[in-house]
């Protein structure tokens, strides 16, 4: 290798497998990352990728090792993504996943630009890499959260059961308050996917209510399930569930079915790593990575969709300390959950009469049982049923245990005479107008953006659905011969299902996005996270809103063709 700065290069070349080596480039006098680009025709972003320890593009390299692509170095036209094999970008230091500046990708105009990095931001950048892994298009990503933590917390050895209940709904550093409500969310890489339950049901809906039809859906429903893993499997052949599974269907409760899960239940063989075995969006990160380059911005909050002539034309985006730049793209997914899609929306003067209205929630009616441990002299093994929603039956009922145990690391478990069940009922809501989010015209926060006011009501039908799914847990526990000893009754004002503030349709005046999830008249601005359900059901919501996400995605790529 030539150490003298004159513009010499190190020998690289492409191996037998058709990956993309690199050569050392030592710059000339004068030289920076642009004119480096310019000199040897490289997309800049691609070379700022691959020199990530170098800050900035415009900075003096006189003398400086330099990484360029084999084709570039040697003076041919360099294609970036669009080559057949792609060399994943270089890791930060102290980081587990490539990561760009704002400053580094305002340099760069987006194909496809998307905001939040929970399922349905991951599963649209998911899809995309997948199918566009050999040409030139460009995907950024931002999130306002940071590198939190590089898989589900269940995944982690040391999260035993209460450390985990402690991230998942009492941390202030995991699920912060939205606006003083019983509201939370988690500004995180992954987002909520982190923490959440895993429980992957498909939901019951009426074509009527929705605008996608059921084969569509069934379709994305099998590719979401595939890509995040879902499967009954935790629980089959667990002896009590087996036992409690056929006390629910021999009674009344033909339906029941285990629990779907979003695991991965594959034993780690021939080198193929499985060691993630609870989904979080970090999968669908890094399944994207590998497929094709992408841009990360952490730390960056989406502040305002920027449009030019009635179209989407970027995204304005605010690093922590405040400073501003405009990232370009001819297509933004906005993905920031539905309190942050909407906020970011509504700020950007983006009308729409349903825009932050129609916001709905699941009441809970949360229940624990307890059994003796004596009656059940094999081992108990993971408990996890459903007993699903149906068009008399307005709400679903989960059973889960044992309490601790049913996820666990460690492997010395001592002997309890008494267990606990997880027993609950989940009632629908339905929505209605008047529930929504607006801005607060006198509060803002750290970013200019105005804060939200959320206005939530519930009505006496959805009161009444919460007592049905309340005596429905009941007689539950009856079934299974378990000793109900509390009942919480949580309207829908709390939870972490919300849904609904730009529901789809094909009415700009009920609905904000179309069928596909793009804003009704702004070409190229899309939705993909729970806030674009039109009505939600009883179901958890996550495997819907993924497939819902995907199925954007495809339309993206047909779009952009």
């Amino acid at each position: 290798m030539k150490s003298e700065g004159d513009g010499g290069s190190q020998g690289g070349e492409m191996n037998d497998k058709g990956v993309i080596s690199i050569r050392i480039y030592v710059a000339d006098q004068s030289d920076t990352l642009r004119k480096i680009a310019q000199k040897f025709h490289i997309n800049l972003s691609d070379l700022i990728s691959l020199n990530y320890r170098i800050q900035g593009p415009d900075r003096p390299l006189t003398g400086s090792p330099v990484y360029l692509p084999l084709a570039a170095s040697e003076g041919r036209a360099y294609s970036g993504p669009g080559c057949s094999h792609v060399t994943p970008a270089p890791v930060s230091e102290g980081s587990w996943i490539p990561t760009s500046s704002l400053e580094e990708m305002s340099q760069t105009e987006y194909d496809v630009l998307i905001v939040g990095t929970g399922p349905g931001g991951g599963a649209v950048l998911w899809r995309l890499c997948e199918q566009w892994r050999n040409n030139g298009k460009k995907i950024g990503i931002v999130e306002a959260g940071n590198l939190l933590l590089p898989t589900h917390a269940r995944n982690i050895e040391t999260m035993g059961y209460k450390r985990w209940l402690d991230l998942a709904y009492n941390s202030p550093r995991f699920k912060i308050p939205v606006s003083g409500t019983a509201f939370r969310q988690l500004i995180a890489v992954g987002g909520r996917s982190l923490v959440w339950s895993g429980v992957s049901p498909r939901m019951y809906l009426t074509p009527e209510q929705w605008p996608v039809p059921g084969w569509e859906m069934d379709m994305y429903y099998n590719i979401a399930e595939q890509a995040m893993n879902v499967t009954t499997g935790y629980t089959e052949g667990s002896p009590m569930n087996q036992l409690l599974l056929n006390q629910l269907r021999n009674g009344p409760y033909p339906a029941a079915v285990n629990e779907p899960l979003a695991v991965d239940l594959e034993p780690t063989r021939y080198g193929e790593i499985h060691s993630n075995v609870f989904f979080s969006s970090i999968s669908f990160l890094a399944e994207a990575l590998y497929r094709k380059p992408y841009d990360l911005a952490v730390l960056a909050r989406a502040v305002q969709v920027v449009t030019e002539q009635g179209r989407v034309a970027g995204v304005h985006v605010m690093t922590q300390d405040k400073r501003s730049y405009v990232l370009k793209a001819k297509t933004v997914v906005l993905s920031a959950s539905t309190f942050g899609t909407p906020r970011i929306l509504l700020h950007s003067g983006i009308r729409g009469n349903a825009i932050g209205h129609y916001l709905t929630n699941h009441s809970a009616a949360v229940g624990t049982a307890k059994f003796n441990r004596k009656d059940y002299p094999y081992v108990l093994g993971p408990i996890g049923l459903l007993i699903p929603e149906t068009e008399k039956v307005p709400y679903q009922v989960v059973v889960e245990g044992p309490i601790g145990y049913q996820f666990y690391h460690d492997k010395q478990i001592p002997f309890q005479e008494e267990m606990d069940l997880f027993i609950a009922g989940f009632g629908t809501v339905q929505p209605r107008y008047e529930n929504k989010i607006t801005l607060d015209p006198c509060r803002r926060d750290e970013y200019g953006m105005p804060e939200l006011r959320i206005h939530f009501d519930y009505n006496e039908a959805e009161r009444a659905i919460l007592g049905q799914a309340a005596e429905e847990v009941k007689r539950v526990s009856s079934v299974i011969g378990a000793r109900l000893v509390s009942l919480e009754l949580r309207e829908p004002i709390a939870g972490d299902h919300e849904a609904g503030t730009c529901r789809m349709g094909d009415d700009p005046d009920t609905s904000a996005t179309d069928r596909y999830g793009q804003i009704h008249g702004v070409p190229g601005l899309y939705v993909a996270d729970n806030s674009i359900f039109p009505v939600m059901g009883a179901a958890n919501p996550t495997l819907a809103m993924v497939a819902l996400a995907i199925r954007t995605a495809d339309y993206i790529i047909r779009q952009l063709k």
